[in-house]
């Protein structure tokens, strides 16, 4: 989320204001944060604190996720002024890939799916037969999807917005 409040008036250039995000988005001005659509993305924020005409401030947390906030606000500002987006840097394409098999191999463990059939939807390209099937690393990686898919449906989802980092 994104936190704006009054900021101070700046030397030069027009600050930016409540009523040019207003202009520029739709949102529900009833919720705090509110949800705000600019540019194809979606944004909470939060302006519940600021008079109409104040120059705006981002308040920023400082702490380990201080980072991926910078971005978001770099983010916020390229879709506010019209600029292009750059793609979410916290989940690559092959991370959300991986989360939305892990996903559906937790749907399919839950409709009462075996490995072996679910593996056959997930990994077609891989021909897997009874012989081969328990030493088979298609079905270790079928397992771990299912493991790794339910900590991410008992809140463990959070993690894939986070960027990866070596500290961790």
């Amino acid at each position: 989320m994104i936190l704006f409040r009054s900021g101070p008036t700046p030397r030069s250039g027009e600050p930016l204001t409540v009523e040019e995000i207003r202009a520029h988005a739709s949102f529900a001005h009833e919720a705090v944060p509110s949800q705000l659509r600019l540019g194809g993305e979606r944004y909470s924020v939060d302006l519940a604190a600021i008079g109409d005409g104040k120059p705006l401030a981002a308040l920023i947390t400082l702490d380990e996720l201080t980072p991926d906030r910078l971005t978001a606000l770099g983010r916020f500002w390229a879709a506010l002024t019209g600029k292009t987006v750059a793609p979410d840097p916290r989940i690559t394409p092959q991370r959300r890939r991986r989360a939305q098999q892990m996903l559906r191999v937790v749907d399919a463990r839950a409709t009462g799916a075996t490995y072996r059939a679910i593996a056959d939807q997930i990994f077609p390209q891989h021909d897997q037969d009874a012989a081969t099937w328990v030493g088979s690393a298609i079905r270790e990686t079928t397992i771990r999807m299912a493991r790794d898919g339910m900590k991410l449906v008992r809140g463990g989802y959070l993690a894939l917005l986070r960027r990866p980092r070596r500290d961790r």
